[in-house]
């Protein structure tokens, strides 16, 4: 049985005269696209110039919403009610529809940004709502979230087809969340190494943690950062790697 996998990356975070990323490089590179929605970043025209270039290559079309926070990049996070937090996702969820739309695309997932997506990590409830928001806007868009956390949860129990994503540039705790940026070896630079724990996500279900105990991890697409410095190369030796070893790279 040929396995696959999905790689996605988080795109369109341009806006006004600033650029942001390497977009029209990586899109042909990967499976899936999570686009901002102009609250974190991007703004109309980054938006519908992103939602061109996927259309171009086929990729999977999808939002990613976030706090209302530009100057922090939406990696602040921001306390916030549960109305609060439903209308913001409908809001963003509903701009870039319309966008892509009158582009002739549909879109496929959601993906919350930033400390948004790391704040239901811990808080079920924010997850729950994240979802209903979703669910409420079109049942048929896949939820994706960290795997085997709180969101892709909250996503099933609704009724959603939810997506585990995993990171292969990112150290995790023992309870399978993600070690915090602000802590030493949060990030893993070695793209050889990061392709080496992908592998082994994808063929025997492990990561390692930071701690060195293996712990078990399912996973239905691969994070694949875009705006970093080695960034592109870093795109292409994953793809490189993954398809030398037989696995299939498809939407999700």
């Amino acid at each position: 049985m040929t396995l696959t996998i999905d790689l996605n990356a988080d795109l369109g975070e341009s806006f006004g005269n600033y650029t942001v990323g390497n977009d029209d490089k990586i899109i042909p590179l990967i499976s899936s696209a999570n686009v901002a929605c102009g609250f974190h970043a991007s703004d109309p025209k980054v938006m519908l110039e992103t939602v061109k270039l996927i259309k171009e290559s086929g990729a999977g079309l999808g939002a990613h919403p976030g706090f209302p926070d530009k100057e922090g990049f939406g990696r602040r996070y921001m306390d916030c009610t549960d109305e609060e937090i439903y209308s913001m996702v409908l809001y963003q969820l509903s701009a870039l529809d319309g966008i892509a739309r009158t582009v002739g695309v549909e879109m496929n997932h959601v993906k919350p940004h930033g400390a948004l997506y790391n704040a239901t990590f811990t808080d079920k409830n924010l997850a729950r709502v994240i979802a209903q928001a979703v669910k409420d806007f079109n049942p048929k868009l896949k939820l994706m979230g960290l795997s085997e956390n709180n969101l892709v949860k909250a996503g099933e129990e609704i009724g959603l087809q939810v997506v585990h994503e995993v990171f292969l540039d990112r150290a995790y705790e023992n309870d399978g969340t993600l070690v915090s940026r602000r802590k030493e070896g949060a990030m893993i630079t070695d793209s050889k190494l990061a392709v080496e724990r992908g592998i082994r996500m994808l063929t025997e279900g492990k990561v390692e943690t930071i701690d060195g105990t293996d712990i078990d991890i399912k996973a239905d697409s691969i994070c694949v950062h875009g705006d970093g410095e080695k960034a592109l190369q870093f795109v292409r030796e994953i793809k490189s790697a993954l398809e030398a070893k037989g696995i299939e790279i498809q939407t999700m």
